[in-house]
């Protein structure tokens, strides 16, 4: 017959059990709780992006737009696009591999805003190759307002001397075109039609993914099983001790 184990040991072991059943639980909650902080993030982005336009932020308004208050909203802004300051970032859409065209605009309200033109394919990235696209003068665009991205993408840092861009940094973008009163966002323009068909605009990708309830089943199957697999050891145990007594007894 198996020997009995201490009550030392068991209580020890009794102690972890109950922590690692309630460390996978509150774990579980707390999944359910980011699943329902997502469902909202998801209804307030939907609203803003089917809002009415409005005036791309200015400079009074650019700490709100750093704690998130206007992302993927529409806005529109007015001024002149500076086309000899433009920059190629590397992009993949659904159009394959290329280029995000990033131009600087002077807005009338004197401060510069970077639009997200659209995607342009390798072989368009020199701008000589798509003249028509480029507008000259007072022009009006809208889009999405999108946050900067810094540094660069997850595998590439972005490397202005060899300008090479991976991500949309505007800041870093902004320095090396020596330009100056930037703003902390940019816009992505919208599919409003451009002589000759490049850029392509209107392809912003919004993707939340809410898997938080997969992720809180897991917990929470693994807060039971542990569970399981605790009570399982003690009724052996139980069955040993009594079996021992047992034992004692007719002896």
């Amino acid at each position: 017959m198996r020997p009995a184990r201490s009550p030392l040991l068991l209580s020890l072991l009794g102690l972890l059990c109950i922590f690692g059943v309630g460390a996978l639980s509150a774990l579980g909650i707390w999944q359910l709780e980011r699943r329902q902080w997502k469902l909202n993030l998801i209804q307030e982005i939907t609203l803003r992006v089917h809002a009415a336009p409005i005036d791309a932020p200015g400079p009074p308004q650019w700490r709100r737009v750093a704690a998130g208050d206007y992302t993927y909203r529409e806005v529109r802004a007015a001024g002149e696009y500076l086309n000899d300051r433009e920059t190629l970032v590397q992009a993949v859409t659904r159009f394959g591999a290329g280029f995000w065209v990033l131009t600087p605009l002077r807005t009338v309200e004197g401060f510069t805003v970077f639009v997200n033109r659209g995607f342009v394919p390798f072989e368009s990235r020199d701008s000589a190759s798509r003249i028509r696209g480029l507008i000259g003068g007072a022009t009006v665009v809208s889009g999405l307002l999108r946050i900067s991205e810094p540094k660069g993408a997850f595998l590439h840092a972005n490397d202005p001397g060899a300008d090479r861009w991976y991500s949309r940094d505007v800041a870093a973008i902004g320095s090396a075109r020596l330009l100056s009163t930037i703003a902390p966002y940019f816009i992505d323009a919208d599919a409003s039609p451009v002589p000759g068909g490049l850029p392509i605009g209107g392809l912003t990708v919004i993707e939340l993914p809410n898997n938080h309830l997969v992720y809180a089943l897991t917990w929470f199957a693994l807060a039971l099983l542990l569970a399981g697999a605790a009570a399982y050891v003690v009724r052996g145990e139980w069955r040993t001790h009594r079996g021992s007594g047992g034992v004692s007894a007719g002896s």
